[in-house]
């Protein structure tokens, strides 16, 4: 995944900005407690997709009761290569492959900010209180277990084929690329194929090309 929190900040997304502004601000009222799920969803990929199902399979079994809110971190980074998809493109690609897939989830979006010992209760003010946090990464439920949240750690097959820089690298080797069924071929092996036909209708992966050098193992 690509968290960050301590280890784990990766994935929550926290970049080396200074005062980066608080966009959205938090809602007046968060939403009820539920099953957490949190990423960057620097594209919306096949692990994540895993970790959903996952996570979805065990709030049925043992938190019926509570809804599952999937949370997409660095909502107001600066558009980069690690950074490409603005919160609105994911949260689009998120609706794209649950619809997709059936699956029923509350999305929000939250901003980074510099401070991970203050991340839970600032990400608290987004995605609610204590229910439960379901994760793959293990710096971030430690960050989540020691604010006192309950976490399910779950495994996360192929996890190498799944880091988000080396998605990114593909889908800018892609970029200018013109023949669809070719990206649809190449970034079908770790991308779901609602995401990929998202990224074609919007023309969201073109942009890639301009953005510096990729490939570089960043998170």
């Amino acid at each position: 995944m690509d968290a960050r929190t301590g280890n784990a900040i990766r994935d929550v997304g926290v970049e080396e900005l200074s005062d980066p502004p608080m966009e959205p601000q938090p809602p007046e009222e968060p939403p009820e407690s539920g099953v957490v799920v949190l990423g960057r969803f620097q594209p919306v990929h096949k692990g994540h997709a895993l970790m959903i199902r996952a996570a979805q399979d065990w709030c049925t079994a043992n938190a019926s009761d509570k809804g599952l809110i999937i949370a997409i971190g660095s909502s107001n980074q600066p558009p980069s290569i690690r950074n490409p998809w603005s919160s609105e493109e994911r949260f689009a690609m998120l609706e794209a492959w649950l619809e997709s897939v059936g699956i029923e989830a509350n999305i929000v979006v939250i901003p980074d900010i510099e401070d991970p010992p203050n991340w839970v209760s600032h990400a608290e003010r987004y995605h609610g209180g204590p229910g439960s946090l379901f994760t793959t990464d293990v710096g971030t439920a430690e960050l989540y277990e020691s604010s006192g949240w309950p976490v399910v750690l779950g495994e996360l097959e192929h996890r190498d084929s799944f880091e988000g820089w080396r998605v990114r690298a593909t889908a800018q080797m892609l970029s200018t690329v013109h023949d669809e069924d070719a990206v649809r071929l190449v970034m079908g092996a770790s991308v779901p194929e609602a995401v990929i036909s998202h990224m074609l209708e919007t023309g969201s992966l073109g942009r890639l090309a301009f953005m510096g050098e990729g490939g570089e193992p960043v998170g």
